[in-house]
């Protein structure tokens, strides 16, 4: 595919993985993120480990409404930055998998 695609838009999956991510982890908050040429406005969720999920939202405004119907803090990704403590997981997720690897080439257990 070339470039001047239309992007996906947001929908009922989308919102409905957002509320169950909200509902099942803990020390969540919400990172709005705005339309870029790429994609549409996300609403990117972090937990208190630093798991993290990203999906399309209708518009900014829904983005922050849905947070603060269901008690999770809400901010502007492009003013504050994305939390330290999703980059962790990330690393912490990449050397797993390395980890694993190793095992699974070597064939041990742990």
């Amino acid at each position: 595919m070339g470039g001047g695609g239309t992007t996906r838009a947001s929908d009922d999956a989308d919102q409905q993985h957002l509320l169950d991510f909200v509902r099942t982890r803990r020390g969540v908050e919400g990172f709005v993120e705005p339309r870029t040429t790429v994609t549409d406005v996300t609403l990117l969720l972090v937990a208190h480990d630093g798991e993290w999920t990203r999906r399309r939202v209708p518009s900014v405004r829904w983005a922050h409404e849905f947070a603060n119907r269901n008690g999770v803090p809400s901010y502007d990704a492009a003013l504050v930055g994305i939390p330290a403590r999703m980059r962790e997981y990330n690393r912490r997720a990449k050397e797993r998998q390395k980890q694993q690897l190793r095992r699974d080439v070597e064939g041990t257990t742990d």
